[in-house]
């Protein structure tokens, strides 16, 4: 599936048509933690939200059941992790692609995927030079910061159709 394409999409509907306004929320998905950010389509900008640490499954989903209820999104947009000379797949992507249908089959909310390659990385260096140098500090927002790198390259991409 492209990554433009919404998750449970078919063919016919392989490119959605998004709002000129509204919130997104962008997930860094990982086993461990999962990093969140909100965007807006009007400005096109993102920011880092939160990280969820909950061990299960069933705690995580009702971190993000809050979080859309207070957010309201009219989408999502989860990173796809690819390897870095872009060719197979990554061992972590089958695991992001069952998230994103677990958001979909529960919110009932378009899942957009954005390749993520690098963005733990570049939200690392980001950290360092907004001046958080301890290592623990870091760590508790480089999963929130990723997951506002993977919205904002989703929104700068302009690969979504805006009504």
């Amino acid at each position: 599936m492209p990554e433009n394409a919404p998750v449970g999409a078919g063919a016919a509907s392989a490119s959605i048509s998004l709002p000129a306004r509204g919130s997104l929320l962008g997930f860094d998905f990982g086993l461990a933690r999962i990093g969140v950010a909100t965007g807006e389509l009007e400005t096109g900008l993102a920011s880092a939200l939160t990280t969820i640490t909950s061990e299960t499954g069933a705690s995580r989903f009702a971190a993000i059941a809050h979080l859309i209820e207070e957010w309201q999104p009219v989408a999502c947009v989860v990173g796809l992790p690819r390897p870095l000379n872009g060719e197979g797949a990554h061992a972590l992507e089958p695991r992001c692609r069952r998230f994103a249908n677990q958001l979909h089959g529960r919110f009932r909310l378009p899942v957009f995927f954005a390749d993520e390659r690098l963005t733990s990385a570049a939200a690392e260096h980001d950290l360092r030079q907004a001046g958080v140098r301890r290592w623990q500090a870091r760590k508790e927002k480089l999963d929130a910061a990723a997951a506002r790198l993977i919205l904002q390259h989703f929104l700068d991409s302009h690969r979504y159709a805006i009504s």
